[in-house]
């Protein structure tokens, strides 16, 4: 029987992480993969869908200018949509196998080993790999599960992935549809509604069982998304209930009930479920080692990564909290970190940034306003608008905002910011590591940006907290905001 230091169940970004990290501690490595290493994040999952939105975008903007110029919109064939979509693939892919091949050369053999097949445990120690008909059982002195996900699907409805798809399969699609409905409006739901109306080529219906899309971030954001989605051609089914979806034909068909007990129904060529994604625990043998599932059994439980059994960590998405890519890569490495290096700060997710390929794009990092609400946290809030911002104003680009949110103390430590529009991703990594320093907003508004840059607009935002900001809220009032938000009631704040 094999013996390793680490055993990894899953190939995805938080398995590959948390094999890399046990190399750097010289321990021996087994990788374990059924499929493809890369997981979803590559195929089809956050690698792929953003390709398409990087593209479609592009393909958006062009033409915004070509149609207010009288000019006929520029088209993309699917073809030529997929040829993009498979080298970025291919690129990534390429990069994932010949770093795994080159590791185990003669001088890295003896510390990793990359195992093709379906890890299950025989007892805590001891894990079993299926491949076809062929089995072997291995040994390991920690077991890191990174078994990933998969999308969740309604009951009682047929998931052919050919009609009915899921994002496993709607990148295989062999044209654009004509017309597409869209089960979901949260991150996924609305990504691949921007995505299909950017090409312009599909009429996209958006199912929102609430009033708004987005319904988790706050209005301000889910308003001029909406709007923008709208404008676009998109469809959105506010308080719609799915009563019915199944396949009619050669396109679907779905009824929908309203608040006020009216119904509808719309004939489509495809529809996409984007309902959320399940853990993946059913085939692992948790029972053989004694794991135990969270207390609503929809997940493995752990704390901090660790499960009830010392020896075996959970990260990722099958530990069921933030189901994203940089997520699980920390969970993953920080499981080792503990495992092999006698880690004991606990893990912190304040500072998670997170980013929704939108129109315009949406980037945040910790609260928002509607969680303080909920939380009934006394803050403090800044929103500086585009139309300010120097380079968005070069760009040609100035819809969106930053807001930052501050404590309601002279102290003002940042809790949370949302940054809506171009260069959003980016504007937010100083504030997600002055939350993780707790460092003060000083430390913002006195450092020297490159000019023009869209982060001069956060810096402008620490400024006016501190009331010594380059244009006041009481002149530009439409465009600057400063308030207190206390028990849900906002209170301008007195500034210059």
């Amino acid at each position: 029987m094999d013996n390793y230091d680490l055993i990894v169940i899953g190939g995805g970004p938080a398995g590959y992480a948390a094999a890399m990290r046990g190399i750097d501690f010289g321990k021996r490595v087994c990788l374990i993969e059924k499929s493809r290493i890369g997981g979803a994040a590559i195929y089809n999952g956050a690698l792929s869908s953003k390709t398409l939105w990087e593209l479609s975008t592009r393909v958006s903007f062009i033409n915004e200018t070509l149609v207010s110029e009288g000019r006929s919109p520029y088209r993309l064939t699917w073809k030529e949509v997929k040829k993009v979509h498979d080298e970025a693939i291919f690129e990534r892919k390429f990069q994932y196998a010949c770093h795994i091949k080159l590791l185990q050369t003669e001088t890295m053999d003896k510390l990793l080993k990359h195992e093709r097949g379906t890890g299950s445990f025989i007892s805590a120690n001891e894990v079993k790999i299926t491949n076809g008909k062929k089995e072997k059982i291995i040994r390991g002195n920690k077991i890191v599960i990174a078994s990933g996900s998969r999308p969740r699907k309604i009951k009682n409805y047929n998931v052919d992935e050919e009609n009915i798809l899921t994002s496993d399969a709607i990148d295989n699609i062999s044209d654009y549809p004509k017309s597409l409905v869209i089960v979901g409006a949260g991150v996924i739901g609305c990504e691949y509604a921007t995505i299909f109306s950017n090409f312009g080529k599909t009429k996209v219906y958006l199912i929102d069982r609430k009033d708004r899309i987005l319904p988790f971030e706050d209005r301000d954001i889910s308003k001029l998304v909406a709007k923008n989605l709208e404008a676009q051609g998109v469809t959105i089914h506010h308080s719609a209930n799915l009563e019915r979806l199944e396949k009619k034909g050669d396109g679907v068909e779905y009824e929908l009930k309203y608040e006020d007990g009216s119904t509808e129904v719309i004939q489509v060529e495809k529809a996409l479920l984007s309902v959320g994604r399940v853990p993946n625990f059913e085939n692992l043998g948790l029972e053989n080692a004694g794991v135990k599932m969270s207390s609503r059994g929809h997940h493995i439980g752990d704390d901090d990564t660790q499960t009830n059994v010392p020896n075996i960590y959970a990260v990722g998405d099958v530990t069921g909290r933030i189901a994203l890519v940089n997520t699980g890569e920390i969970e993953a490495r920080h499981a080792v970190e503990r495992a092999f290096g006698n880690k004991t700060n606990r893990l912190s997710y304040d500072n998670v940034c997170t980013i929704m390929f939108l129109k315009p794009e949406v980037a945040a990092v910790g609260i928002n306003e509607r969680e303080c609400v909920m939380q009934n946290i006394p803050v403090k809030v800044v929103k500086v608008d585009y139309s300010v911002i120097a380079r968005a104003i070069a760009m040609r680009k100035t819809q969106g905002f930053f807001k930052i949110i501050v404590t309601n103390d002279d102290e003002m430590r940042i809790l949370g910011m949302r940054a809506v529009g171009e260069h959003a991703s980016s504007a937010i990594q100083a504030v997600g590591l002055l939350i993780k320093l707790n460092l003060p907003i000083e430390v913002l508004a006195e450092l020297i940006h490159p000019h023009p840059s869209i982060v001069e607009g956060v810096q402008e935002c620490v400024r006016m907290l501190l009331n010594k900001s380059l244009f006041k809220s009481s002149v530009f009032k439409d465009h600057l905001a400063c308030y207190s938000l206390v028990n849900g009631v906002k209170t301008p704040l007195e500034r210059l």
